[in-house]
């Protein structure tokens, strides 16, 4: 187009030397030909941007992400005359559009119509606009083009979807300490922890504070250690969409994989959440899960939300220390959350920390043992294979 441009400009230029050097009606006419050419180019954008039609749907605006709906498009010409170049934009930062070619340029005959069907693909959960987003028209000079942003956006509610794990490769370390745990049940409880607000005082186990002068209480092993706890950061960093969204998706799904899992082999799982305060739901079989996915749907992550408080609670509560397994899902693990997670192992707890984040992870990875273990998950990344 800009080639175009210089082109017209030198014969535009090359008109005026001719009516300057040799005047004559010939001259003149080329002259005012050359000079009405970019207003009757640009009389017709104008046509084209008032009068042309985009039509476009899709099956169902409630979607759940990575899961393809039907899409389909219509560019129609309701004018008596051609529309030369009209070429469309798709919203592609939160979704794509299957098997359509990218910078297509469509020409339509007056009264004639172009039909596209395909199917719309969602890759993160949340509510945002999808399918076209902006039309671009072309004169039939190709001199100028005038882009503009489509009226009638599609804004989709999109749902995380639900991963079926097979297996969870992140406890495949702990087989051992499981089966050392069960088989020694019966066996008298004489490992300690520090006491914590919310302990119940029967636990006290009053020889080792005598001893070490600061309360102590019994770690458990036999039937206070039972279940599955499923801790999920619910606060939101950075102001970008495009920031945001993929990690805040990552994230609830790793959560729902990891519910599902267990709810499908019947085992309570207990989820505790920040929503500027701590909220804490149990899920047990899949009739539960159904609910617990509702909610899920509808959670919202928030700036003002204080991850170091809601797990202050959650340890207050003595939350942590009644389950077998605590699951962290949190963007990049702090020190505060390293030394809960040690605090946990001595106390008898094994960990299993993911980290939601791109940034190299080694450091905090090489400070796993046989009862904690941190997994880096990309937030692109597919979670079969790493969980």
């Amino acid at each position: 187009m800009r080639v175009r441009r210089w082109i017209f400009l030198g014969l535009w230029t090359a008109s005026l030397a001719g009516i300057t050097c040799f005047g004559g009606a010939v001259s003149y006419g080329f002259f005012f030909g050359m000079s009405l050419l970019p207003l009757v180019s640009l009389s017709y954008i104008a046509c084209v941007y008032f009068r042309f039609k985009i039509y476009q749907e899709i099956g169902s605006r409630t979607m759940v992400c990575g899961c393809p709906e039907s899409y389909f498009f219509i560019l129609k010409n309701e004018d008596f005359f051609a529309y030369a170049g009209v070429s469309i934009r798709l919203f592609s930062d939160f979704s794509y559009v299957e098997e359509l070619p990218g910078d297509t340029e469509y020409e339509l005959l007056p009264g004639t119509r172009h039909t596209f069907e395909t199917r719309l693909v969602c890759r993160y959960r949340g509510e945002y606009e999808v399918g076209v987003k902006e039309v671009v028209v072309t004169d039939f000079l190709r001199l100028f083009q005038l882009r503009y942003s489509n009226p009638g956006t599609i804004r989709a509610l999109v749902s995380p979807r639900v991963v079926s794990l097979t297996e969870l490769q992140s406890l495949g370390e702990f087989q051992a300490v499981l089966r050392r745990e069960i088989a020694a049940e019966t066996e008298p409880d004489t490992a300690t922890r520090d006491y914590v607000q919310g302990d119940s005082p029967k636990l006290i186990h009053w020889k080792a504070t005598a001893r070490t002068g600061e309360l102590k209480v019994r770690t458990r092993t036999g039937e206070e250690r039972q279940g599955i706890a499923i801790y999920c950061d619910m606060k939101r960093v950075g102001r970008d969409r495009k920031e945001y969204l993929p990690l805040e998706n990552r994230m609830l799904e790793i959560v729902l994989a990891l519910t599902f899992f267990f709810a499908g082999k019947d085992m309570g799982v207990s989820v505790c959440y920040g929503q500027n305060g701590l909220v804490e739901r149990r899920i047990q079989g899949m009739e539960g899960f159904e609910d617990f996915y509702r909610e899920m749907d509808s959670v919202m992550f928030l700036k003002e939300e204080d991850n170091c408080r809601t797990l202050e609670q959650a340890l207050s509560r003595g939350w942590f220390w009644n389950s077998k397994v605590v699951f962290f899902v949190l963007r990049e693990p702090d020190e505060g959350v390293m030394e809960l997670t040690r605090r946990l192992e001595a106390g008898g707890v094994m960990t299993v920390l993911y980290a939601v984040t791109d940034s190299s992870q080694e450091a905090c990875i090489r400070q796993g043992s046989e009862r904690r273990k941190i997994v880096q998950v990309p937030p692109e990344a597919e979670l079969e294979g790493i969980l």
